[in-house]
C-alpha cells in the first residue's frame, strides 16, 4: 500500500475512536447516534448534488450499505449499554479485519502478500485480546459487540466493491450518508416513538459534533478503499482500538492494564506489517 493509503486509514482510525467516545458519553445513546446522523446528512447533501450521480449498478451497494449501517448503530448502542469504551470497542473492531479480508478474497478477487496476511492476523489478535481479563464487559455487551463487528465487516466489504462500481468515492459516500440519515431517524421513531431535539441543549451540540467527526472518518476510509485493498485498509483502521483505549483512560477514567498495553503493541506490529 502507498503512504497515502496508510495515512488515510490511520487518520480514519483516530476519528473513529473519537466519535465512539462521543457516543459512549451520551446520556441516551440511541438518541445521540440519531442526532449525530443529522450532521452527516446536512454536510453530505451539497456533495451529493455537486458530484455526478453514481453509476446505476452502484445503487444496490449504496442501499445495502446504508441499511447495514443503521443496524450497526442500533447494535453498537446496545453493546455500550453495559460496557466501557475500552471493553466494547475492541470486541466490535477486533472481529472485523479477518472477515473483511475474507470478503475481499471471495467477492473482489483480492490477493494479499505474506506480510499483509501476518498484519491482519496480528491486528485482529491484539484487538480481541484487549477485551479479556479483569473487568471485562458483560456477556450481553459481548454478544452485541460481536454482532456489530459482523455487520461492520459486511458493509465494509460492500463499500470496498461499491465505491469502485460507483466511479466516484465522494458521490458514493454522500449518497450512503444521506440514505443512512433518512433511515436512522425512522428506526428511532419505530423503536421509541417521537424524536425530540432541543437545539439549546449541550447534548444536542455534542452529538452534532460527533456526527461531523463520524462523517469525516467514513469519507476518509471510503477514499482509502478506492485506492487500495479492502483487507489491509480495514485492518489498519482497526488500530483505532489503540486510540479508543487511550481516550478511555485519559478522558473517561477507564483502566489501562498491562494486558491492554501489550495488546496495543501487538496491534501496532500488525499495522507496521500492513504499512510496509
Amino acid at each position: 500500500m502507498s503512504a497515502v493509503v496508510v495515512g488515510l486509514a490511520l487518520f480514519a482510525a483516530i476519528l473513529h475512536a473519537t466519535w465512539n467516545a462521543f457516543l459512549r458519553t451520551g446520556t441516551d445513546r440511541l438518541w445521540t447516534i440519531t442526532v449525530m446522523s443529522f450532521a452527516g446528512t446536512v454536510i453530505a447533501l451539497p456533495f451529493a448534488l455537486a458530484h455526478p450521480m453514481p453509476a446505476s449498478s452502484a445503487w444496490l451497494y449504496i442501499v445495502l450499505s446504508a441499511c447495514l449501517q443503521v443496524g450497526y448503530s442500533v447494535f453498537l448502542v446496545a453493546a455500550y449499554r453495559y460496557g466501557e469504551l475500552g471493553q466494547v470497542y475492541p470486541i466490535v473492531r477486533g472481529s472485523v479485519p479477518l472477515l473483511v479480508t475474507l470478503g475481499g478474497l471471495l467477492l473482489a478477487g483480492e490477493r494479499l502478500s505474506v506480510s499483509q496476511t501476518l498484519g491482519v492476523v496480528l491486528v485482529a489478535t491484539g484487538i480481541i485480546s484487549l477485551s479479556f481479563g479483569k473487568g471485562r464487559a458483560g456477556a450481553s455487551s459481548i454478544v452485541f459487540a460481536l454482532a456489530t463487528g459482523a455487520i461492520i465487516a459486511s458493509y465494509a466489504t460492500i463499500d470496498a466493491i461499491g465505491v469502485r462500481v460507483a466511479g466516484h468515492s465522494g458521490a458514493y459516500t454522500a449518497w450512503v450518508v444521506l440514505l443512512y440519515g433518512l433511515l436512522l431517524p425512522l428506526t428511532f421513531m419505530l423503536m421509541r416513538g417521537r424524536l425530540v431535539v432541543d437545539v439549546r441543549s449541550p447534548e444536542t451540540w455534542k452529538a452534532l459534533a460527533g456526527g461531523i467527526v463520524a462523517l469525516v472518518a467514513y469519507a476518509v476510509v471510503v477514499a482509502a478503499f478506492a485506492l487500495g485493498p479492502a483487507g489491509p485498509i480495514s485492518a489498519l483502521r482497526e488500530t483505532s482500538v489503540v486510540f479508543a483505549v487511550l481516550i478511555g483512560w485519559l478522558f473517561l477514567g477507564e483502566t489501562l492494564t498491562m494486558r491492554r498495553i501489550i495488546a496495543c503493541a501487538v496491534v501496532a506490529a500488525g499495522a507496521i506489517c500492513l504499512g510496509y
